[in-house]
C-alpha cells in the first residue's frame, strides 16, 4: 500500500518558527473543539456522529483470501515491472495501478457474489454530512497523531522514498503524481480494504459469539492493526496509524458507509502531502 506522504517532514516543520507555530496552534484548537463538541453530544446522551444502519457483510474468509491474494499478486507484479531500484516516478505509477486494479477486481468478485453498491459502502445518503464527519474526523485526530509522530521521528529517523521524491521535485507534474496517489487512489482502496472488506467481515465473524458490541470494537482493533501493519518499514510511522485507522474505522460502523472515511482519510493525506511542500527546496 502507498505510504503516508507527511509522517516524515512533522518535526522538521515545527522546527520553522512561525510556520510550525501556526501549524501546531490551529491543529490543537481544532482538536479541542472538535473533542469539546462530541463530549458534549455524549453527555446529552447523543451519538458521536448521525446513525446509519449498517448493511450486512454478505462474504465469507474465502472471499476475503481471494481478495488479499489478488492485492498481494498485483503489487509483486507492479513491483516486478521495471528496473531494479525502479525509479520513485514509476514506482507511483506502477503502485497506483495495483492498488486500483486490485479494488476494482475486488469490488468485481463481490458484486458477482451479490454485494450491493451499499453492502460495499460506497453509498452515502447525504455527501454535505459527509463531508462534514470528515472534516470533523481530521480536525479531532490531527495534531494528536502528527505530534505522535513528530515525536517518534525523533525516535527512529522516518525515510520514505516517495517523500525524497517529492522534497526534491516541485514541478507541477511531481506533486499531481503524489497528490493523486496519496489523496485519491489510497484512501479509496485502502477504505475499501481495510474498514469495508476486512472489518465487515471480522464483525460478522465475531458477532456469533461475541455479541454485536464486543465485536464491531475488535473488528475495529483489528482492521485498525493491519493497516498500521500494511505501512510497516517507514520508521515508527506505523504506530499513529492505529490510531487513524481506529477512528476510520469507528466513523464506519457509525455512518454506514466508507465514503466519509475516504473522504478524511484524503485530507488527512493532503495535509501531510503539503507539510512536505512546506518545507525549504533543496
Amino acid at each position: 500500500m502507498q505510504g503516508h506522504a507527511g509522517d516524515s517532514a512533522v518535526a522538521d516543520i515545527l522546527t520553522l518558527p512561525w510556520i510550525g507555530i501556526g501549524i501546531a496552534a490551529l491543529a490543537m484548537l481544532a482538536s479541542a473543539w472538535i473533542a469539546t463538541v462530541l463530549i458534549g453530544r455524549l453527555r446529552r446522551g447523543g451519538r458521536l456522529v448521525r446513525q446509519a444502519d449498517d448493511a450486512p457483510v454478505g462474504w465469507d474468509g474465502l472471499d476475503v483470501a481471494w481478495v488479499v491474494v489478488g492485492a498481494i499478486v498485483l503489487q509483486s507484479l507492479a513491483a516486478a515491472s521495471g528496473p531494479r531500484p525502479m525509479p520513485v516516478r514509476q514506482e507511483l505509477v506502477s503502485g497506483m495501478l495495483a492498488m486500483a486494479g486490485a479494488a476494482t477486481l475486488a469490488a468485481v468478485h463481490l458484486r458477482r457474489r451479490g454485494a450491493s453498491w451499499r453492502e460495499l459502502g460506497f453509498e452515502v445518503s447525504d455527501w454535505t454530512a459527509a463531508l462534514r464527519q470528515a472534516i470533523a474526523t481530521v480536525a479531532l485526530v490531527l495534531a494528536p497523531l502528527l505530534g505522535l509522530a513528530a515525536v517518534l521521528d525523533r525516535i527512529v529517523p522516518y525515510r520514505h522514498p516517495i517523500v525524497d521524491f517529492l522534497t526534491e521535485h516541485r514541478d507541477a507534474a511531481s506533486v499531481g503524481l503524489v497528490s493523486l496517489a496519496a489523496c485519491v487512489v489510497a484512501p479509496i482502496a485502502e477504505e475499501f480494504f481495510f474498514r469495508r472488506i476486512l472489518q465487515g467481515w471480522l464483525e460478522k465473524r465475531l458477532g456469533g459469539f461475541l455479541g454485536p458490541g464486543p465485536a464491531a470494537g475488535l473488528a475495529i482493533a483489528g482492521a485498525a492493526i493491519l493497516f498500521a501493519v500494511a505501512h510497516l518499514g517507514q520508521g515508527l510511522a506505523w504506530v499513529p496509524l492505529v490510531g487513524l485507522g481506529a477512528v476510520l474505522g469507528l466513523l464506519v460502523r457509525q455512518t454506514g458507509s466508507i465514503v466519509p472515511a475516504i473522504l478524511a482519510h484524503a485530507l488527512f493525506n493532503a495535509v501531510s502531502v503539503v507539510l512536505v511542500l512546506l518545507q525549504p527546496a533543496p
